[in-house]
């Protein structure tokens, strides 16, 4: 078991935003190491609050989508957030998902040649102040290899940790031995001595993500070949009913943290073994909604 402390993910759900901005402040309290916002309800927007609402706590975007706002509103935003938190701010970008921009209005292009001219936009902007370290959302090895080379670090999100060797194999060696370089991951985690009940809820969780065809590919890579074909039919055949049936209890463990107080530390220290870093610990609960996640994770943390 290991006592060191996690980051946790935040999102500020409509109707809590101010309750959101009152439990960062008691993140940072309780001495977690990082507060990391995904893009739903607006991370960017939350970070700015948090900024205000914390004083020493790292936090950051994990991630925000890079074609909802031109490159140069996001570079003002961006740096200052970065500014106003004292340089605690990390702005991480991705591609996000298809059916997450389709509701947008938007459409994917090219992710490896996008991430790129973003980044070049982004460093060539001038006279706005100091930009905030750039963080690149990254699964496969190309995207991997892209973040070493043009950006500040890299975050999975949903990452199989006995696939993370190979993975983390894309960066450099000056990268991978460099502690500056940012590398984390947004694991899903449920706290619960109902072991049956935490993994059905962690099952929902990724319930979207395996019907994605960028993580089925992903997790394929991964060894969890019989898995994702087995979803991809599912989905075809429009039997989306069978496909919590058809995530393993094998992949399940590899990909998400669930258990007691004991299993999910001894598993936030496995991911650091395997190279993450910063382990981005994504609260939900079998026994109620976010903010009771949060009392738990608190709970085993206290």
């Amino acid at each position: 078991m290991s006592d060191q402390m996690p980051a946790l993910s935040l999102a500020a759900v409509p109707g809590r935003r101010k309750t959101t901005l009152e439990l960062a402040a008691e993140i940072e309290r309780r001495g977690f190491t990082g507060i990391y916002c995904p893009s739903m309800f607006d991370g960017l927007a939350l970070c700015e609050g948090i900024a205000f609402a914390t004083s020493e706590i790292p936090f950051g975007t994990s991630v925000t989508p890079i074609y909802t706002r031109p490159v140069l509103d996001y570079a003002h935003t961006a740096s200052f957030i970065h500014e106003v938190s004292g340089g605690r701010f990390s702005f991480g970008i991705g591609i996000s998902h298809g059916p997450s921009m389709a509701r947008m209005g938007k459409s994917l292009g090219k992710p490896l040649t996008d991430t790129r001219n973003f980044v070049a936009e982004y460093n060539a902007i001038e006279r706005i102040g100091e930009k905030p370290p750039l963080v690149l959302a990254a699964l496969r090895k190309k995207m991997i290899a892209l973040s070493a080379e043009i950006g500040d670090g890299m975050v999975f999100a949903n990452g199989a940790r006995s696939h993370m060797g190979e993975s983390l194999a894309a960066l450099p060696d000056g990268k991978r031995d460099d502690a500056d370089f940012y590398i984390g991951n947004m694991i899903p985690t449920c706290i619960s001595d109902d072991i049956e009940a935490a993994k059905a809820t962690n099952r929902r969780t990724l319930i979207g993500y395996v019907q994605l065809p960028n993580y089925q590919n992903y997790w394929r890579e991964a060894g969890y070949v019989e898995e994702m074909d087995a979803i991809a039919a599912a989905v075809e055949a429009g039997e989306k009913d069978r496909i919590p049936s058809l995530m393993s209890d094998k992949w399940l463990a590899d990909t998400t943290l669930f258990g007691s107080v004991s299993d999910v530390m001894d598993g936030v220290a496995a991911w650091r073994e395997a190279g993450i870093r910063t382990p981005i610990l994504v609260p939900s609960s079998a026994a109620g909604n976010q903010m009771k996640a949060f009392e738990e994770m608190f709970a085993a943390y206290a």
